[in-house]
């Protein structure tokens, strides 16, 4: 679903990401690393801040007509908070025009199922900040090439 992506990002504007964080994971420093490491790149950024819902969180990507959704998720509740987001985008219609992005602590058994559901990449702890920003630019560059 996700890989096909057929985004909206118009070359003649910076990406713009919106970086999530749901449910009641409260800790907030990798959101606000990668937020960072976004903006220096050139990025717009928007932050969800603390505890929203799958919901808010497609209600605020629609509304800030985002490229990229990058949740930061450490609580152990992916597999519960991931797929409603996904589905919604899905019903919205918009799923194959974001990119969809994990990072925190995603065990390697659940991986397979949230790339299927339409994640487009997962970082670990530890993935270096370029590598992540990479990843954004050229699946956003091959996405408005096409």
């Amino acid at each position: 679903m996700g890989s096909s992506m057929e985004s909206h990002h118009q070359a003649d504007r910076p990406p713009r990401c919106l970086i999530a964080k749901m449910g009641l994971d409260g800790h907030d420093r990798g959101a606000h690393v990668i937020s960072r490491a976004f903006r220096d790149a050139g990025f717009e950024v928007i932050y969800s801040g603390l505890h929203q819902t799958p919901e808010e969180i497609v209600t605020a990507a629609i509304e800030e007509d985002v490229d990229v959704i990058g949740i930061s998720i450490l609580s152990g509740a992916h597999n519960t908070l991931i797929p409603p987001v996904l589905e919604q985008l899905d019903d919205e219609g918009r799923l194959d025009e974001l990119l969809v992005i994990l990072g925190g602590i995603i065990p390697d058994a659940d991986r397979d199922g949230l790339l299927a559901a339409g994640v487009d990449a997962i970082f670990g702890p530890g993935t270096p900040m370029d590598q992540t920003v990479a990843f954004v630019e050229e699946s956003l560059g091959a996405a408005s090439d096409a």
